[in-house]
């Protein structure tokens, strides 16, 4: 890597903007944690830089107040504008009470609750504008052009890049000891580029990794096409770096410097959210988990053993109604759940047969309505370990005469299909709905079934592992009229909790 002649923007300025840069009066210097879970699982030592540990859950406040403490004090005074999906937000709203000063923040209408209120606590003024974050800065800019405020840009401005630089100074004094990789989050390119430009300098054999959401890579795409490149549009589950096109500053400093950028999809990402959880007791925005998702599939694509590997943790403003999709997406992104649609005869005994077939693997979601009276379609998810992939599955379950559909990598099928299984059925006669609450254990569902009279058909079924210590379930059941005692006595005898559901509206409404 040849050195860059000096000039405002050269590598040697970056460093001696980054040792100068004027941070601490708002920021923390935040540890650098090994994760111990995911180091003993990938065989390589991980540490988490965690700015999520920051006033604001976020490394944003960094960049935000270097370049506003750097500003002249007459711009200062009239005070800044700026545009950011939250994070960002709050840092420049923090840096304008720190200094006394007035702040119009113009955020997305796509921006979580959690950031506006932040925002807004800390004094900041918010105007919603867009769904992106490029609609939102475009109409910052006119805003401050008619008030005479200051553009705080969240990336594309060398005092933003040199505040996150201050990171990678952290970092470097933090552990001194050989660093194989630096995962770094990437929206418009302002932490990775400090980031960057400091280890370059300094250690320049450690591999600096860039990581995008696959439906938010406008820096991906720049890079490859020599040029900046702007979306038509981006996913938002990652908000944080839902940006359409990367900064021009940014841009260059990441040619430069920058040796990779990896894609992680939703999935991924919520496993990673999960790990750091498992680690931390913490729980990170999507955005701020990218850096530990990318160092997993890295480790797995090289084969690498006794590295250390470290992924900055750049966010933590989560809004809480996300987490039941984080939850339910995060087994996927482990890999440690195959969703699958089988076909089994529709006929008694057939559901016995499926579960033994299954073995001992927990079944974390069973969804099944009956529909034709020669095949039955049942929606399900099964955890698989490690070393087994759905392929194995799917494969011995088709040996067992189970036509079997492997979903798991079906974004329709996870999001939308299995919720929209069942509806009324003409074949349902004599049925009976009830609730019950299974214990937690793989053989609980072979107890049920063993126990109910061979007659008796199952004619509606649903599950769904929630994490608890016991296992919700709804079941319909077809009896006949003459077979009302021996179906209570059953039930009295299984000695699980049940409740009868047949006068329940929603029933009686959908599935009657």
């Amino acid at each position: 890597m040849s050195p860059l002649p000096v000039g405002p923007h050269s590598p040697i300025d970056y460093l001696e903007r980054i040792l100068t840069a004027r941070v601490y009066d708002v920021a923390d210097e935040t540890p650098l944690e090994v994760a111990a879970n995911l180091t003993s699982r990938l065989n390589n030592r991980i540490l988490l830089k965690r700015e999520d540990l920051q006033s604001v859950f976020s490394f944003k406040l960094r960049g935000a107040y270097n370049k506003m403490v750097n500003l002249p004090p007459a711009l200062l005074q009239r005070g800044v504008i700026a545009a950011s999906a939250g994070n960002h937000a709050q840092g420049v709203a923090l840096a304008a009470k720190t200094l006394a000063t007035r702040a119009i923040i113009v955020m997305p209408t796509t921006t979580p609750q959690v950031k506006i209120d932040a925002v807004k606590a800390r004094g900041g003024q918010v105007v919603l504008f867009g769904d992106t974050y490029d609609d939102a800065c475009g109409h910052a800019k006119n805003l401050g052009e008619e008030k005479g405020l200051t553009f705080i840009h969240p990336f594309d401005d060398p005092d933003v890049i040199a505040g996150q630089g201050t990171i990678a100074m952290e970092i470097l004094r933090q552990y001194q000891q050989p660093i194989h990789a630096i995962f770094v989050a990437i929206g418009g390119g302002g932490l990775i580029s400090g980031i960057a430009a400091y280890v370059k300098r300094l250690r320049p054999e450690i591999k600096i990794i860039g990581v995008e959401p696959v439906d938010a890579d406008a820096m991906r795409r720049s890079l490859a096409a020599g040029q900046r490149i702007t979306l038509d549009h981006v996913g938002l589950f990652a908000d944080g770096v839902a940006v359409k096109q990367v900064g021009e500053e940014t841009f260059k400093l990441c040619q430069r410097y920058v040796d990779e950028i990896m894609l992680v999809d939703t999935d991924d990402t919520c496993a990673a959210i999960k790990d750091v959880f498992e680690d931390t007791r913490s729980i990170l925005e999507p955005a701020g988990a990218l850096a530990i998702a990318a160092a997993k599939q890295y480790v797995e694509r090289e084969g690498i053993r006794d590295q250390t590997l470290i992924a900055v943790a750049c966010g933590a403003n989560m809004n809480f109604d996300r987490l039941r999709f984080v939850a339910e997406r995060a087994e996927l992104g482990e890999r440690r759940e195959a969703v699958l649609a089988v076909t089994i005869p529709e006929e008694r005994g057939s559901f016995r047969k499926f579960c033994s077939c299954i073995g001992d693997r927990n079944i974390t979601e069973f969804n099944y309505r009956i529909a034709d009276e020669a095949i039955a379609h049942v929606f399900v998810g099964i955890q698989i370990p490690p070393q087994e992939g759905a392929a194995q599955l799917v494969a011995k379950l088709t040996g067992c005469g189970f036509e079997t559909l492997d979903l798991t990598d079906d974004e329709t099928a996870k999001s939308h299909i299995r919720h929209l299984v069942g509806g009324r059925s003409p074949l349902a006669h004599n049925e009976l709905l009830y609730r019950f609450e299974f214990p937690e254990r793989p053989s609980a569902l072979m107890q049920f079934l063993n126990s109910m009279n061979p007659a008796w058909n199952i004619s509606l079924f649903h599950y769904r592992n929630h994490g608890s210590d016991v296992g919700r379930v709804l079941v319909g059941m077809q009896v006949l009229p003459e077979d009302m005692v021996e179906w209570q006595r059953f039930l009295d005898n299984l000695g699980y909790s049940y409740w009868d559901e047949n006068n329940n509206p929603a029933y009686q409404l959908f599935l009657r």
